[in-house]
């Protein structure tokens, strides 16, 4: 998988550093510059490939969104600030997220994960994509694990963690469900119960309390019933 490059603009050399340091355990992204200053980017761009700026919002002289404004043709852009009442003027000019400072490294790595999305779709722009979300990375351990999700039967909640069932082996990892949840495109997995997420293509039959992926049920919750009984629909 190719690493996505990216650049991150703070006027605080600290918030530099927390993205810096939490940026090196996502193995799918480089950080190759920083700045203090929006304005001090431009040459830089006008000679760097860039996929990514990591970028905050209220800064001296140039703010982030002026930033942004200014650029022609920007990269995708993730907005990293303490402020919350910019993220409507954030998500107009196409952001890919809005982190509010202090964010946790699950955080930044769901923020990434969406970067990697599209970044994938425009790589395949104009051929077959069947897989809209091909991999995700997430922490399992001390270790970044990528999760193809062509694999991936079903998601699991067990007390504080989460385990991903693949064909072939199961992935633990400290999320909680709603974490897990915005990780899977929702196209290609449905929620089922409220501990569990099934791949759609994976689902074999399904009865009055299961979902079934081949031999392994999966029980339906009450309250999520007539989402399966909508997907039963259109199947036929």
């Amino acid at each position: 998988m190719n690493k996505l490059r990216a650049i991150a603009i703070d006027d605080e050399p600290f918030a530099l550093e927390v993205v810096k340091n939490l940026l090196e355990e996502v193995p799918f992204v480089e950080l190759v510059e920083s700045f203090t200053k929006a304005i001090d980017t431009i040459t830089f761009l006008q000679e760097n490939t860039i996929d990514i700026i990591f970028l905050d919002i209220k800064m001296p002289g140039l703010s982030g969104i002026e930033f942004i404004r200014s650029l022609s043709n920007p990269p995708m852009v993730i907005f990293t600030t303490a402020y919350n009442e910019h993220a409507v003027q954030s998500f107009e000019l196409d952001a890919i997220d809005y982190l509010l400072k202090p964010f946790s490294f699950s955080r930044l790595l769901k923020a990434c994960n969406k970067a990697m999305a599209l970044y994938q779709l425009k790589v395949n722009s104009g051929q077959a994509v069947t897989e809209p979300l091909p991999a995700i990375f997430i922490k399992s351990g001390y270790e970044q694990v990528k999760i193809d999700l062509a694999n991936l039967l079903y998601v699991e909640s067990v007390g504080n963690y989460i385990r991903f069932h693949l064909t072939t082996q199961t992935i633990v990892s400290r999320l909680t469900m709603a974490e897990a949840e915005d990780l899977l495109p929702l196209k290609a997995f449905v929620r089922v119960h409220r501990s569990f997420i099934v791949a759609k293509t994976k689902i074999t039959r399904i009865d009055k309390r299961c979902v079934w992926l081949t031999e392994r049920g999966v029980p339906i919750g009450v309250s999520y019933a007539p989402e399966i009984e909508g997907l039963l629909k259109n199947k036929t």
